[in-house]
């Protein structure tokens, strides 16, 4: 941690402005070498020339100081606004590497921040997640993570936790009488309390986890029913072939779409039925994984054909899938004569997707937006989920033991609460779970 770091804070490519971050002891003297400039003011903009070793002139750049602890790693940072493109960059890194510090590894910033107790670990995430955020909602939850929203609502539990297990451990003193019923009935009445609170929390994350990641949504139907037209028709340009022959979308196509304040992941599958040869099998076999993988499932029936046999499987997958995830029944090619037979089958929607799918697009944009911000508190990684799932899982059978007075056994599930609970904000250990966490961030970051 006495190393200095340095490295490009924004992302590759030309732009009008690029980042260069140094944090560390020697963060300043670097500053000072690079811009032959005796001293800098704390949290002032200083206009300046960046030299390389040769004093040779780099830039003109802005350069901001901030005098540790005020900073974002807690130690003296320097940040260099120079010039955007591939060169400027690269050539104030290579001399402030020359002039002292080494190139950080990914998330080493963050990593500096968390050990240096200016940010936790669920703000970390938070952090490393706004910079991908897929939605408007998800950023506002994001921000809020970061001021610290989720680390008092783990606090608060851990505290709960804490004071249930005092009443355990004074009474362990006086092992050889009996508990008061109305104590007992009072410490389950505040586990169970608990419990309902970590459930509540854990099916809401789970259940907006696209708001997170960004909504999948997947276009399924018998071949030759209006799939592609219809991603064609919701890109706004021909992005798959169409054509009258069944079949043609032989694998399934993924683009990236924004709805509304959205961004989705949209992916044509290959038309579902008895395949005549292994490459379509293959295909439909992706089609189905599709479904699987998706939140929101657009299910496409031809208007102008009879139902068929092919059709009744596309209905076993609804009927299948109904109670897991979004499902748009849509009835596609209203402008031809009209067949389509099959009975108890309600449509959403009805249009013809060559022509205006604006109802769709309003449609999944109301599916999307009922995911949104709430006051509920929401666990943004597998990693908050998992240490949530196995506090509830010891609050479960801390129950036993406590109706049996096994008060020692009973400490013991609520002491792994705790820890478990802990690990979400600061664990008391393992660091290799830091390096692994810290190390899917952005390099700079």
């Amino acid at each position: 941690m006495n190393e200095t770091i340095a490295a490009i804070a924004t992302a590759n490519g030309v732009g009008s402005i690029a980042i260069i971050r140094i944090s560390g002891e020697k963060a300043l003297h670097i500053a000072k070498t690079l811009t032959c400039k005796e001293d800098f003011t704390p949290r002032h903009a200083t206009l300046t020339n960046i030299y390389n070793a040769k004093e040779e002139l780099i830039d003109e750049a802005i350069v901001i100081y901030f005098k540790g602890p005020y900073s974002f790693t807690a130690e003296d940072v320097v940040e260099i606004q120079c010039h955007g493109g591939f060169i400027v960059a690269q050539s104030i890194l290579r001399s402030t590497l020359k002039a002292g510090a080494r190139l950080a590894y990914a998330g080493e910033f963050s990593k500096r921040a968390f050990f240096n107790g200016r940010i936790d670990l669920s703000e970390a995430e938070a952090i490393a997640q706004l910079i991908e955020a897929k939605s408007e909602d998800a950023a506002k939850i994001l921000a809020s993570q970061m001021k610290g929203s989720l680390k008092e609502f783990i606090e608060q539990v851990r505290d709960d936790i804490i004071h249930i297990l005092a009443y355990s451990e004074v009474s362990i003193d006086y092992a050889e009488e009996d508990l008061p019923e109305d104590l007992v009935a009072q410490i389950q009445a505040k586990l169970d309390e608990l419990y309902i609170l970590l459930e509540k929390t854990l099916i809401a994350s789970k259940s907006r986890e696209g708001l997170m990641q960004g909504f999948r949504v997947a276009i399924i139907g018998k071949p030759n029913v209006g799939k592609s037209s219809l991603l064609n028709a919701l890109l706004n340009y021909n992005r798959a072939i169409v054509s009258g022959i069944a079949g043609t979308t032989r694998d399934t196509i993924e683009e990236q779409l924004r709805i509304g304040t959205h961004l989705i992941r949209i992916v044509d599958t290959a038309g579902i039925r008895e395949a005549n040869d292994e490459i379509e099998r293959i295909g439909i076999q992706r089609s189905l994984e599709a479904i699987n993988e998706s939140d929101i499932v657009i299910a496409l029936f031809d208007a102008s054909r009879e139902g068929d046999d092919e059709d009744k499987q596309i209905v076993a997958l609804i009927d299948k899938n109904k109670m897991q995830k979004e499902i748009l029944v849509i009835k596609n090619k209203i402008d031809l004569q009209q067949k389509f037979d099959l009975k108890n089958l309600a449509f959403d929607l009805e249009l013809n997707s060559k022509n205006d799918v604006s109802a769709l697009v309003k449609k999944l944009e109301a599916l999307m937006d009922a995911n949104n911000v709430s006051d509920e508190i929401m666990l943004i990684s597998e990693r908050q989920i998992s240490a949530v799932e196995e506090t509830m899982q010891n609050i479960k059978e801390a129950y036993e033991p406590l109706q049996d007075q096994e008060l020692e056994i009973f400490s013991f599930h609520l002491n792994e609460a705790v820890k478990a609970m802990a690990s979400i904000t600061r664990p008391f250990e393992n660091d290799e779970m830091l390096d692994k966490m810290f190390g899917s961030f952005c390099l700079g970051k």
